[in-house]
C-alpha cells in the first residue's frame, strides 16, 4: 500500500509478468468521468476536467499493448504487463512507496518460486522451501533448481 500525508493512495501486488495497481475511487463520481492513461514508463489517473490524481513515471517500462484498466464497483484496477518478465518491482511509482529491504527480497524469491513453478509445474517445489501462510518465502529459494532433487535432499 501507499500512502501520502497518511492517505492511502493506492495498494499494488505483482506477479512474475504484471503488477496490479488498486485505487479506491471517490464516491458520487460517475465511472465515465474517470480516466487512465498508460504509457511505457508513466502513468496518469483522474478525473476528466481535472488535474490527474496520480500522474508519475513507473519504476520500471511496461508493454502498453497488453496493459489496461478497469472500473470494478469502487476500485480502479489497473494491470501493467511487465516489459521484463521476472524483474521485481520495488513500487510501481518511481521513488514512491518503495519496498524495504527484507520485503524486496522476500518478494523476489516469491517471484522466482513463481516462475520455476510456471517453468515446471510437475515439480514440488514446495517441499524444499518454507512458505509462510501469507504466501511469503521465508528461506533460501535460490537453491532449488529445475532439476529434479528429492525433497529430503533439499531440506538438508
Amino acid at each position: 500500500m501507499y500512502k501520502h500525508t497518511g492517505q492511502k493512495v493506492f495498494e499494488w501486488d505483482q506477479t512474475i509478468d504484471e503488477v496490479n495497481i488498486y485505487i479506491t475511487l471517490p464516491p458520487n463520481v460517475p465511472t465515465k468521468l474517470f480516466s487512465c492513461k498508460i504509457q511505457a514508463k508513466h502513468v496518469e489517473v483522474g478525473i476528466k476536467g481535472n488535474p490527474p490524481y496520480l500522474n508519475h513515471d513507473l519504476t520500471c517500462p511496461v508493454k502498453t499493448d497488453s496493459s489496461f484498466w478497469t472500473l470494478e464497483d469502487d476500485i480502479m484496477h489497473i494491470t501493467l504487463q511487465k516489459r521484463d518478465i521476472g524483474q521485481t518491482w520495488a513500487s510501481p511509482i518511481l521513488g514512491q512507496g518503495q519496498l524495504d529491504p527484507v520485503t524486496t527480497d522476500l518478494e523476489q524469491k516469491r517471484l522466482m518460486l513463481q516462475r520455476f513453478q510456471e517453468e515446471d509445474p510437475d515439480f514440488d517445489y514446495r517441499c524444499g522451501s518454507v512458505i509462510h501462510s501469507t504466501g511469503h518465502v521465508v528461506d533460501d529459494v535460490a537453491r532449488l533448481s529445475r532439476k529434479r532433487t528429492p525433497c529430503f535432499e533439499l531440506m538438508a
